[in-house]
């Protein structure tokens, strides 16, 4: 199958890539101008520049194309102007579905576990979140989550339309090929790096990015439209101190044992956020995940390991994975 694929040197996209040549697949990759291309070093693709914004350009370049990945996303929690933000990831999404459609057998749009409501507490009991929570509005905490709830319901939208448009929402995708890095990437780096002095109570679902590439190979094959699946780990279910643990025994680097208590780093996040609209550097902490670090981010994925047979490889491989790679690749200076 020939397989167009926006977000191509992006951490799920460029592993999207690789699998998809494994499983000999033919691939198109789209890229934005100046983007670092060292995830897609060597590989015997088609590479495209362009942009989001010109439906008529994606539509000529998915000519001939089977099924198409969206994966291009804004994927930043702070910025000093959020319209680009929006303009990428919903008017991005409109343009590149709306392309797709004329061409292609499935589309796969990736969204993302901010879309799906949060967990609950259940008998003092954390309930991880399915694809059937609700997110409410008091969930959308960041531009980040507004946008791509927003893109989510474009999506939504031209399935109900006929389009063969299938959701995935990864959770907190680690491993190889973080080039820029993601945010949870930064965590890993910052950790490596003995930059993190402390940690918040929160937790995420840990998932490798090789099992949310597969699943979007997956949804492709068996996905159903209209769907959306979570992409994530049954066992990846982590407070931030459990994982602060995994990371000290696979490197070798002490964790950090401070705890610092939420109304704390959200008063330095603010104080940081001020400063940066001066120097026009993002924050290390930002607002927006600070505020997001609150709840415990867990999920439930078995509708994607039922239904679309979605791996689920330890998350501590994940970990040993992405530790490994940003070590070979210049990230950790101690």
């Amino acid at each position: 199958m020939k397989c167009f694929v926006t977000g191509a040197s992006g951490f799920i996209g460029s592993n999207l890539v690789h699998e998809l040549l494994a499983r000999k697949h033919q691939v198109k990759a789209l890229v934005r101008a100046g983007s670092d291309m060292r995830a897609l070093a060597g590989l015997e693709i088609e590479t495209v520049i362009g942009d989001l914004s010109d439906r008529n350009f994606l539509r000529k370049e998915m000519d001939g194309c089977g099924w198409c990945f969206h994966c291009a996303a804004d994927y930043r929690l702070w910025a000093k102007d959020y319209k680009p933000m929006y303009a990428a990831n919903v008017e991005g999404t409109f343009n590149v579905i709306e392309a797709a459609g004329h061409h292609c057998d499935r589309i796969v749009y990736t969204s993302t576990v901010g879309t799906i409501g949060l967990p609950k507490e259940v008998d003092g009991k954390i309930v991880p979140s399915s694809e059937t929570d609700a997110v409410s509005e008091s969930d959308l905490t960041n531009d980040y989550k507004k946008s791509k709830y927003q893109a989510e319901s474009v999506a939504i939208k031209f399935a109900r339309e006929g389009l063969p448009v299938v959701i995935v929402n990864p959770s907190a995708p680690v491993g190889p090929r973080d080039v820029k890095p993601t945010p949870t990437g930064q965590v890993i780096v910052d950790f490596l790096n003995k930059k993190l002095p402390g940690f918040v109570d929160t937790g995420l679902n840990w998932v490798h990015v090789r099992d949310v590439a597969l699943g979007h190979i997956l949804a492709a094959e068996n996905g159903k439209i209209g769907q959306r699946y979570i992409l994530g780990n049954a066992a990846g279910n982590w407070t931030m101190e459990e994982t602060l643990k995994v990371l000290e025994e696979i490197s070798g680097v002490p964790a950090p044992t401070m705890k610092v208590p939420h109304w704390v780093a959200l008063a330095a996040a603010h104080v940081e956020e001020s400063t940066a609209f001066f120097t026009k550097k993002a924050p290390k902490a930002p607002v927006a995940g600070v505020k997001m670090s609150k709840y415990k981010m867990w999920f439930n994925p078995r509708k994607a390991i039922e239904d679309l047979g979605l791996p689920q490889t330890p998350p501590k491989q994940a970990f040993a994975d992405a530790v490994k790679w940003f070590r070979e690749n210049g990230y950790v200076k101690t």
